[in-house]
């Protein structure tokens, strides 16, 4: 098994490289699994009432903010596992908020979108610990744009880290005041 490497600017859109580059040093598979604990941590001690703050208006909720999660790393990983499958078929894009919109995350309890996301963060990872070494610098496309399977492993975890401290700073102050 090989170490998997930063990937460079070139295998994924410009777009992602503020997710990237939030990544730390060392192997992408140890630290997919170690950043689930620390987002579970993190989430655990919201209430179910505090799970419907919004920072300002027409903002997702923390419980949106989650379902956002999800469906982000459902689609990342999909098209990680078609890339690695060595699938040439160019994979849509997608619109988050639609998404967003539609997920009924505000309808569910936080236990339930917690358990949900440490489920498909076990599946992510177990997804990317069993890859052959070669798949990894496999390139498709992705929304029109070219992307390698170790770019979407990198993506799905600094998306995670971009959202957390999105969580820390914005949310999460603010909560603590106003319920």
């Amino acid at each position: 098994m090989i170490e998997v490497q930063r990937p460079s600017t070139d295998e994924y859109a410009p777009f992602y490289h503020k997710y990237v580059e939030r990544v730390p040093d060392g192997d992408i598979r140890s630290i997919l699994r170690v950043q689930l604990a620390d987002t579970i941590a993190l989430l655990r001690p919201i209430s179910e009432q505090q799970a419907a703050f919004r920072y300002e208006p027409g903002k997702w909720s923390i419980r949106q903010t989650i379902g956002h999660l999800l469906d982000t790393e459902r689609v990342m990983t999909y098209r990680a596992l078609r890339i690695a499958r060595a699938d040439e078929t160019p994979l849509a894009g997608f619109d988050e908020n639609t998404f967003a919109q539609n997920a009924g995350s505000d309808e569910r309890t936080l236990p339930s979108l917690i358990a949900e996301l440490e489920a498909l963060r076990q599946s992510t990872a177990a997804l990317f610990q069993h890859l052959p070494d070669a798949a990894w610098s496999r390139s498709g496309l992705a929304n029109n744009k070219s992307v390698t399977v170790r770019g979407l492993a990198f993506i799905v975890a600094g998306h995670g880290l971009h959202h957390r401290e999105i969580l820390q700073t914005r949310y999460l102050p603010a909560r603590a005041l106003s319920v």
